[in-house]
């Protein structure tokens, strides 16, 4: 087993080879920028004098020339950094995606990408690239004259100054801007999720407060960031030309003098400028500059433990062994625990019924079944092996999961069923039986080529809970948990999942079916009853249910009322 490199990195390693380049093109671009004022220097200083046509030719002959090459390499540098930029992505995007899926983050780490890539394409990264010129040409200008390079040096002393000011005072601002503006994207995913209780409810008006009050949070921090990055920018590009007509004034006193010549003052001009350049153009886009760093460190943030984890070594296919030893949980993120010292085996192709009241913990149990959660003490076992051993890639397929909300997504249904891998007809039509929702299906205007919205909204409750749970059965996993399987599905389709669960345990299936009534888990080998994150009762059926039915009952009636 290799060790993993953080994703973000191998991101960048893939690029480096097309960013190299581009530094390649920067000196090639940075030295073609002295033609402009040497063409200057020679023109006032020869040609002016000399009155040769032959040498104005040719030096404009060889400018020119110079010019289009520059222009050329101009274009083919900004090829190449739209070009860095998507191979940034294309290194970076998978983990980004898997990390906004499987940590719940919505599409938080994609617009950190964005703002990453957007900044590697854009004119700040070309300013970090030329600004080692910046000393290069600073000592053109003292070669001209050390009074010309007394002024250009004290000209980018003075924005530099401006650039640390600018990135001490918009530092914070930025960083409190980006957090209370995350908070107000996530609260719109929420809210697009829920958006029929919100209708329904009339719970817009006060939703749209809470929303407001973290965005306008983010847009002011934000703007007083612009505020400061604007004086700044506004700053920079004063002193700069100041730092011109300093230039130009010094280099003019120095030719009436007879110290240089009008050339040299028209050569220092250019050069100074174009020593400043990038320093103004960093401090113009300084923001852009913060932006991307505080993305970049989120994303490495994000998927570093993806990242420097260990490949796990493939594992034979599981046949459904379930273990729990002394698991003590929680939600992430929290410390109380909502499953406490719970220890239990379940064998391969039994059928288990999951029950307890509400808030008893049931989902939490399902979620550490399947490997969701992760236990803080003690271990779960699928074939005697923790779930961070498995690929979570390699173990998936081998698992089926209905969670208490069914969440489908755009594509067909015979995709959805088929967890959008490689469609296998023959397997996508036996689990769409086995759920009861074939006939439901064949009787939707494409079938299984129906085109399913997002959210499954143009589904009833009952039919996305059926393609739920045809998306559970798909290929027989080795272990299969159905949270409340039933909640939206009538009598037929109660019988109809009893059946599935018998057809799949005879098939060797271990299958746990949770739900909060326990006459709606009749049939099962076996009984397990959780009662505020505790196991209180496991054995089989015909010992456990009359224990607890009676007791289960009277307690659900006393929390309905």
């Amino acid at each position: 087993m290799t060790a993993k490199r953080n994703a973000l990195d191998a991101g960048f390693a893939v690029a480096r080879p097309a960013l190299l380049a581009v530094v390649f093109f920067s000196l090639c671009i940075n030295l073609l920028m002295l033609v402009s004022p040497l063409y200057m220097l020679q023109i006032y200083d020869r040609v002016l004098i000399s009155r040769s046509v032959d040498t104005l030719l040719l030096l404009s002959l060889v400018a020119v020339a110079a010019l289009i090459v520059l222009g050329v390499l101009e274009a083919i540098r900004a090829r190449v950094m739209v070009r860095v930029g998507a191979r940034f992505d294309q290194g970076v995007s998978d983990s980004t995606f898997a990390v906004a899926m499987y940590d719940g983050l919505g599409a938080q780490p994609l617009r950190d990408l964005a703002t990453v890539r957007s900044f590697m394409t854009g004119r700040g990264l070309l300013a970090l690239f030329d600004a080692p010129w910046t000393p290069i040409y600073l000592l053109f200008v003292y070669l001209l004259h050390p009074w010309l390079g007394h002024v250009a040096l004290t000209g980018a002393v003075l924005l530099l100054v401006i650039a640390l000011v600018n990135e001490r005072a918009t530092r914070t601002p930025l960083k409190e801007s980006a957090g209370r503006t995350m908070v107000a994207d996530r609260f719109v995913d929420a809210g697009c999720r829920n958006r029929d209780a919100i209708w329904a409810m009339g719970m817009l008006p006060g939703l749209r407060a809470v929303w407001r009050k973290w965005h306008h949070d983010g847009l002011s921090l934000q703007a007083r960031a612009s505020d400061i990055s604007g004086v700044a920018a506004g700053s920079a590009r004063a002193l700069r030309f100041t730092i011109q007509v300093a230039i130009l004034g010094v280099g003019a006193y120095l030719a009436i003098n007879e110290v240089t010549s009008a050339g040299v003052m028209i050569a220092a001009s250019i050069i100074s400028s174009r020593a400043l350049a990038p320093i103004e153009v960093a401090i113009a886009g300084w923001h852009q500059l913060l932006s991307a760093r505080e993305a970049r460190t989120r994303l490495r943030d994000w998927i570093a433990s993806d990242g420097d984890a260990e490949e796990p070594m493939r594992l034979p296919q599981p046949k459904g062994d379930l273990v729990f030893d002394n698991v003590f949980a929680a939600p992430p993120g929290a410390d109380r625990h909502v499953v406490t010292g719970m220890s239990f085996r379940i064998e391969p192709g039994t059928s288990v019924g999951l029950t307890g009241p509400s808030a008893a913990g049931k989902s939490s149990v399902a979620r550490l079944m399947v490997g969701i959660w992760q236990p803080l003490s003690g271990l779960v076992r699928l074939d005697g092996a923790e779930f961070a051993q498995w690929s979570r890639d390699v173990l998936g397929p081998y698992i089926g999961y209905l969670p208490q909300d069914v969440e489908l997504f755009p594509g067909t249904v015979a995709e959805n069923i088929a967890r959008f891998g490689k469609v296998d007809a023959q397997a996508v039509v036996d689990a769409a039986k086995l759920a009861g929702a074939h006939e439901t299906i064949v009787g939707l205007s494409d079938g299984y080529a129906t085109e399913i919205g997002a959210g499954g909204e143009n589904l009833s409750g009952g039919q996305r809970q059926r393609i739920g749970l045809a998306r559970a059965f798909y290929r027989r996993p080795a272990l299969i948990v159905l949270d409340e399987p039933t909640s939206n599905l009538d009598a037929q389709g109660e019988a109809t999942v009893r059946n599935a669960v018998d057809e799949l345990k005879q098939g060797g299936s271990t299958v746990i079916v949770i739900a909060h009534r326990p006459t709606l888990v009749g049939g099962v080998d076996k009984m397990m009853v959780v009662q505020k994150g505790a196991l209180t009762h496991y054995g089989p059926t015909a010992e456990v249910m009359p224990q607890i039915t009676r007791r289960l009952t009277v307690g659900n009636a006393v929390q309905g009322a």
